[in-house]
């Protein structure tokens, strides 16, 4: 088990897997499939006989039961693209050897430092070994981590039969990082009752709370006109734009707000003088902060359209996800014996929030009640992610605990 996991993560974070938010296929891009491919390949490997990549890029496996009553079938689930937002072309991952503390300069970018007092986890890893990019690229560990943690968790419980657990099926995603990484899954063909998302970070951790999320479309028609005659005539969609961009509160963005604290984010803006537009995304942990933070967002927009008598906006809400923990209340067992499990595994169980969203979250509210456990993994969407070995082994400890579980409880 030792080994298995870091060789397995090491193969998967070199297949280039971003998705791409433009893109109207499923999945976005189809490098996604070159790793779903390399996946299966792994999985029959192991003796899962029925591992196969489908249409959509979404790989479907499942383990099956050796117990003598009958068990709740479960999922282990993690996503196989990387984020937009840095690339994860050509990753070089690199291994320090029993971390003795400090700062971690990456090799090829030595502008990238992963700072202990920016990454104070760091501080728990005395003695293990960190797996870092280069810093050109991000690495990868999410949700590659995941990824290699169940392979190497359904490895181990098929090669040690005298381990006693239910069905468990595996689902590994496309899209994720973009939102649709469950737009497309058969839960019927995977026919499983509840799930867990190995896609969080610190060891020890199980979250059975997101964000409820919603993005916004602002759409802005100027009044265009040659620059030359503009006076009291031009009404441009871009200081339009900028002036509502200005006017966000500074005390409700990403960069100052922490714990349950919600916000509004712009995350696109483009245009011309005679149409602009712009995008956000409102996060909160309660639906009505949710909806709070949409009428603000409208009241600014409305507020600063006032000055521009010769302009017209649209303002669109779209659904994301909604906070998971709705759900998960329902199923206690879900989160109980996720916390067992990591017990079990040597550590202490912390139940947290997440301040974001996984594919869990629209999983349970798709009918199949889906929890969230770490896989390890620490700065993500950045060339400075690390995870380190022996949180990956911990992981795949937490698994193989966790099927037990089901079977013992059952």
């Amino acid at each position: 088990m030792t080994d298995t996991v870091t060789d397995r993560f090491l193969r998967y974070v070199v297949v280039d897997t971003q998705s791409d938010p433009s893109s109207v296929t499923q999945p976005s891009t189809a490098k996604q499939k070159n790793l779903g491919r390399i996946l299966v390949e792994d999985l029959l490997a192991i003796g899962l006989a029925d591992a196969h990549l489908d249409e959509h890029g979404y790989v479907y496996a499942t383990i099956p039961s050796n117990a003598d009553k009958p068990v709740p079938v479960i999922c282990f689930c993690s996503h196989m693209d990387t984020a937009p937002d840095f690339t994860g072309t050509n990753v070089k991952p690199q291994i320090v050897r029993d971390y003795s503390g400090g700062d971690i300069r990456l090799t090829g970018d030595l502008q990238q430092v992963i700072r202990v007092e920016e990454h104070p986890a760091l501080r728990d890893q005395i003695g293990n070994d960190i797996i870092t990019s280069d810093g050109t690229t991000l690495l990868g560990a999410d949700d590659k981590a995941g990824l290699a943690e169940i392979v190497a968790a359904a490895k181990y419980l098929v090669d040690n039969p005298d381990i006693r657990h239910g069905t468990i099926k595996l689902l590994f995603t496309t899209d994720e990082e973009i939102g649709r990484g469950v737009d497309k899954v058969d839960l019927k063909k995977l026919g499983a009752q509840f799930a867990y998302t190995v896609d969080g970070e610190t060891a020890g951790h199980i979250e059975d709370e997101t964000f409820s999320a919603d993005s916004v479309e602002v759409i802005i028609h100027g009044a265009a006109i040659h620059p030359g005659f503009a006076k009291g005539k031009m009404e441009n969609a871009i200081r339009i734009a900028g002036a509502i961009i200005d006017r966000l509160p500074k005390n409700i963005a990403p960069e100052t707000t922490d714990g349950r604290d919600g916000f509004i984010h712009p995350t696109g803006i483009s245009g011309s003088m005679e149409k602009a537009s712009l995008g956000f995304i409102i996060r909160d942990f309660d639906e009505q902060g949710l909806v709070d933070k949409e009428t603000m967002l409208e009241a600014i927009v409305k507020d600063v359209m006032k000055a521009y008598p010769g302009s017209s906006h649209t303002f669109t809400v779209r659904h994301q996800y909604r906070n998971m923990k709705t759900i998960l209340d329902r199923h206690p067992e879900i989160v109980e014996n996720a916390v067992e499990a990591i017990r079990r595994a040597g550590m202490t169980p912390v139940r947290g929030s997440i301040r974001g969203g996984t594919d869990g979250s629209r999983l349970s509210f798709m009918g199949l009640p889906c929890a969230n456990i770490f896989a390890g993994g620490h700065a993500f969407h950045s060339p400075l992610e690390w995870v380190s070995r022996q949180d990956m082994e911990r992981a795949v400890k937490t698994l193989v605990e966790l099927a037990k579980v089901w079977a013992e409880r059952s």
